[in-house]
């Protein structure tokens, strides 16, 4: 008969506590915005979403590590916590961001005002909780036996998380031979950044017949020249003989397009130092 052993460190450890204060701090957020019921329309969908999707996978890893349950599962953990970590900083940091802009309103009064500056205050503290995570999980120099917990395999998850707030902006571009080019460059380097964390974690990348730390830094040097095509022409072909419309409310073009040239240029930089980072961890070799 199978005994259940318990692993207190789970809890105990820095990670553990951080994860506790993810989990609490992303409760008590929409615990608060709930109560409200002001939550409605896609920013609001998506600010609860974040909140109860990092509540509910955070407590399952804690449950998980605790009860020394994971080494079943068919998959690299560390690879996969470190992934979680860092994708959960992301959506919280912008849940952070848009809730408030959305809908506290100025002057702000009332209990209904309070209990959703109370949840931002808990959204901001949840997104320290889980980057105190992330920098305690990184992998140290010379360490790469986690690949997600690298520099480089954290900014994958950056990279691919950008390119999803790329999509959530596009609205029109079929009209422009350029624009569906960005677009095009979009695509294919979410797909092959989020192939290579998924086929992280599944432990599939042993199966490539290739090196594949070379294989990444050719990636990383096309995904840089394409993002640097797009980064080009995305703002010429958007803003060309267009002007800003007054007034340009929540879902104006103008500021969608505008979103989308800012975070080009973000995963354009993001491409950059993944490159270098990959090349210094291949081509570099420290000294034993």
């Amino acid at each position: 008969m199978a005994v259940a052993t318990v692993n207190l460190r789970a809890l105990t450890s820095w990670v553990g506590i951080a994860r506790l204060f993810a989990i609490v701090l992303s409760c008590l957020a929409f615990s608060l915005v709930a109560s409200t019921g002001d939550f409605g329309g896609p920013y609001g969908t998506w600010c609860m979403f974040t909140w109860c999707f990092c509540f509910a996978v955070t407590l399952l890893v804690l449950l998980l590590e605790l009860l020394e349950l994971y080494p079943k599962l068919p998959l690299s953990w560390d690879d996969f916590t470190s992934a979680f970590s860092m994708l959960a900083a992301l959506m919280v940091f912008t849940t952070s961001v848009v809730f408030p802009s959305t809908f506290i309103s100025s002057p702000c009064s009332g209990s209904k005002c309070a209990r959703q500056a109370v949840a931002t205050t808990a959204s901001c503290l949840c997104f320290l909780a889980y980057a105190v995570e992330v920098g305690l999980t990184r992998a140290k120099p010379g360490d790469i036996s986690s690949f997600l917990s690298t520099v480089p395999g954290l900014l994958k998850v950056f990279e691919a998380y950008v390119a999803c707030l790329i999509f959530s902006l596009l609205d029109t571009y079929s009209s422009e031979a350029g624009l569906q080019w960005c677009v095009a460059v979009y695509s294919i380097c979410f797909i092959i950044t989020l192939l290579i964390i998924i086929f992280t974690i599944g432990r599939c990348l042993t199966y490539i017949p290739c090196p594949l730390e070379k294989m990444l830094v050719g990636y990383n040097a096309l995904a840089l020249m394409m993002y640097i095509t797009a980064t080009i022409l995305w703002p010429l072909y958007s803003f060309r003989g267009r002007n800003r419309p007054n007034p340009c409310g929540r879902n104006c073009w103008w500021n969608k397009h505008l979103g989308i040239t800012f975070l080009t240029i973000f995963n354009l930089i993001a491409y950059l130092v993944d490159l270098v980072y990959s090349t210094k961890m291949v081509f570099v070799r420290t000294p034993p």
